[in-house]
């Protein structure tokens, strides 16, 4: 398959070129082919077109006996809108901040300015490296976390998340947080219905709860330690009612300090941020595919009023309700 130099697909689709490097696991490299290769419309017909390139153009090595033929050269990175860098095993001058090799640095050099550029796992490696993560947000796998911060002193880095959206620059944690990331890019392209339908073609969640901090390595605690599972699920239930800090721990028959700190182990992020989280879902949901007026929309996801929803979406996503609501509903009105 050949890279197209308007930047699409050969049916206008939107091209996507996934850069294999030596030294690649194979199922981080199959992310992006499966994921986004289960994205249709309503027709059935394909929204992405997926082709896997190297550097040179040359066959690489993965990382597990055997060697990838490419289907294209550093052509489809100049031609893609977006770029995924999955891992590669084979250069361990990036862990000491080393600069890339010539062929990968010349063939990233070649990306056209504004496109979309996506890691996953220590893929981050190669875009820091590179320069492009310099000032900015992002993250890596949590047990790399310390390592990359060393080597990569500016960027910013959070190991406690799942993937990191930085408008044209995204990075995800390891293996699996790269399908997560995936599926957070057709929704941002194409909405919840799209995304729902592809994350069951691939038996996956097309959202998941909490960030890396649920898999960081930890004690295991004894048995008879509660945990926040059934609270949860009970709130689950009930966000489109105020719920308080007070209940989830009374939910939960613990002090307030004893949930809040073990939520957040168990989790990734506060009870507070977890609920808003969960109730942007609803809102971002209904603003996609009902003609609910704004203040009712606030008002069954949880957040009350319109105005508590603009400054949530806002500070979650940057626009207003109406604004997200227009990108998936063009002729929907005020």
């Amino acid at each position: 398959m050949s890279a197209h130099p308007d930047g699409s697909g050969p049916h206008g689709r939107h091209l996507i070129a996934v850069l294999a490097l030596p030294g690649f696991p194979p199922f981080e490299l199959g992310i992006p082919s499966r994921v986004f290769g289960q994205a249709v419309d309503e027709a059935g017909e394909p929204l992405y077109e997926v082709v896997v390139c190297t550097a040179d153009g040359e066959p690489v090595p993965s990382d597990s006996g055997f060697t990838l033929q490419p289907a294209a050269g550093p052509e489809a990175l100049a031609a893609a809108d977006t770029v995924i860098v999955p891992p590669t095993h084979a250069m361990p001058e990036l862990a000491l901040g080393g600069p890339l090799p010539p062929a990968v640095a010349a063939a990233i050099a070649g990306i056209r300015p504004g496109t979309r550029l996506v890691s996953i796992c220590s893929g981050s490696y190669v875009l820091a490296a590179a320069g492009l993560l310099d000032g900015r947000p992002a993250t890596t796998h949590w047990n790399l976390a310390p390592e990359f911060r060393r080597a990569y002193p500016r960027v910013r880095v959070d190991e406690e998340v799942l993937f990191v959206d930085d408008g044209d620059v995204l990075t995800s944690a390891g293996v699996s947080a790269g399908v997560d990331l995936c599926l957070h890019l057709i929704r941002r392209d194409h909405g919840a219905a799209v995304t729902n339908r592809a994350a069951r073609m691939c038996v996956v969640p097309p959202w998941r709860d909490g960030g890396q901090a649920q898999f960081i390595d930890r004690p295991v605690p004894e048995p008879t330690v509660a945990t926040t599972t059934a609270t949860r699920a009970w709130a689950l239930e009930r966000l489109g009612e105020p719920i308080s800090l007070a209940e989830l721990a009374g939910h939960a028959r613990m002090s307030l300090r004893t949930f809040t700190r073990r939520f957040r182990d168990e989790v990734g992020m506060t009870p507070v941020q977890w609920l808003t989280a969960q109730r942007l879902e609803i809102a971002r949901h209904l603003l996609e595919s009902s003609d609910l007026p704004v203040d009712l929309v606030a008002h069954r996801s949880g957040f009350g009023t319109a105005n508590s929803l603009r400054q949530h979406m806002r500070a979650s996503i940057g626009v207003s309700p109406i604004a997200y609501r227009r990108t998936f509903q063009p002729a929907a009105r005020a």
